[in-house]
């Protein structure tokens, strides 16, 4: 993998560049369509790449692990071949997904001890296997098997976590270093700053990540419940010792005014739930601001959702249909829905570029964020 800065802002951190992968090159900064199953819910393949426009998409080791299993990926070839994506893709450890299992899982040493949320079985996740699983799944960015602390957490708790993120970073870039990709292509492997909401910690994280020399480097446990300037603060903290040359992916984040305001810190990959989530609940993202699609307003309101985003979707259907398929429970409601959320995410991001690129992204960026808060 290489990345390449093409540009920074006059007035902010925020950065343009260019990463090249296995798959194809991604444009940064990048929003990443989350498809933790293999699939980004209710939007095809051909749908991202024709009207989302993504450039990159994710997975998930937890849940594609479970199902469909290590073997039939492997037999299919990897993920790409098995879901018919053929730009890059990039693969969560599950780290998350096993702290999110709190109730059902132990973490030890070794590993991670959890049981399955489909039927009860138990399985271990070490950096080790982690890693196996990964290079079979075929993702282009393999991320670090870590631990993510809640918030609040104490500080003797989030610095034992941290401690342990990084024995099992260690662990990871050797496993990384003993085994080969399975495809014929290299995978990058990112490993994930932790510390919680303590400035020491983060500042220790940052620099224990950057020492380690891979190919990018991520943020996580933010945005899992601590107040937007907290995440705001950390994120700085830890762009000013993560290296300039390398990308930097602050992970689950966020709302398109956290994606703007983050980019300005450098930040230059993204990934959230945000855009489907929402959407399959009637909440749309657009050019002029928040829209709760289900309200009565827009019964009658027969322009298109967005006409200020380049997707067919967006332009197409009006507002009045689309609140009458969600008020008729239809399925195709989530469908545009989605789509509109996941294009709008990466309109926006293109457009930062452009910004960076003329040099007034910090101007533009402070005129965008109230106008997108607003609900119409």
């Amino acid at each position: 993998m290489e990345f390449e800065l093409a540009a920074r802002d006059n007035n902010s951190n925020a950065r343009a560049g260019v990463i090249t992968t296995a798959h194809g090159t991604i444009e940064t900064p990048i929003f990443m369509p989350v498809g933790t199953v293999g699939s980004v819910k209710a939007v095809t393949q051909q749908q991202l790449r024709d009207e989302v426009k993504a450039e990159i998409i994710l997975g998930n080791t937890y849940h594609l692990y479970l199902r469909p299993g290590v073997e039939v990926l492997e037999q299919a070839g990897g993920l790409h071949k098995f879901n018919g994506w053929d730009k890059p893709i990039l693969t969560d450890s599950g780290g998350y997904q096993v702290f999110s299992l709190a109730n059902n899982r132990k973490l030890k040493e070794e590993g991670a001890v959890f049981q399955s949320h489909i039927d009860g079985s138990r399985h271990l996740f070490t950096p080790e296997n982690v890693i196996d699983i990964q290079r079979t799944i075929g993702a282009d960015i393999i991320m670090a098997f870590d631990e993510c602390p809640p918030y609040p957490s104490e500080y003797a708790y989030a610095k034992k976590s941290m401690e342990l993120t990084h024995r099992w970073l260690a662990r990871c870039v050797q496993r990384m270093n003993e085994t080969e990709p399975k495809y014929g292509y290299e995978q990058s492997l990112f490993p994930i700053v932790q510390g919680s909401t303590y400035k020491d910690l983060r500042e220790q994280s940052a620099n224990f990540i950057a020492g380690m020399g891979c190919d990018g480097n991520a943020i996580g446990g933010l945005s899992v419940g601590e107040p937007e300037e907290m995440m705001y603060e950390m994120c700085a903290l830890c762009t000013e010792r993560l290296p300039a040359d390398k990308p930097r992916y602050l992970m689950g984040v966020g709302t398109p005014w956290n994606i703007l305001e983050n980019i300005a810190l450098g930040i230059d990959m993204f990934d959230c739930v945000m855009p489907t989530r929402n959407g399959r609940n009637g909440m749309l993202f657009t050019s002029k601001g928040v829209v709760n699609i289900k309200n009565k307003k827009w019964a009658t309101d027969f322009s298109p959702i967005d006409d200020g985003i380049d997707c067919p979707t967006s332009n197409y259907y009006t507002k009045a249909y689309l609140r009458h398929l969600f008020v008729a429970n239809e399925i195709l409601g989530l469908q545009i829905a989605s789509i509109h959320n996941l294009a709008f995410y990466l309109h926006l991001v293109k457009q930062a570029r452009t910004h960076i690129l003329q040099g007034d992204y910090n101007s533009w960026k402070n005129e965008m964020v109230p106008h997108l808060k607003q609900r119409l």
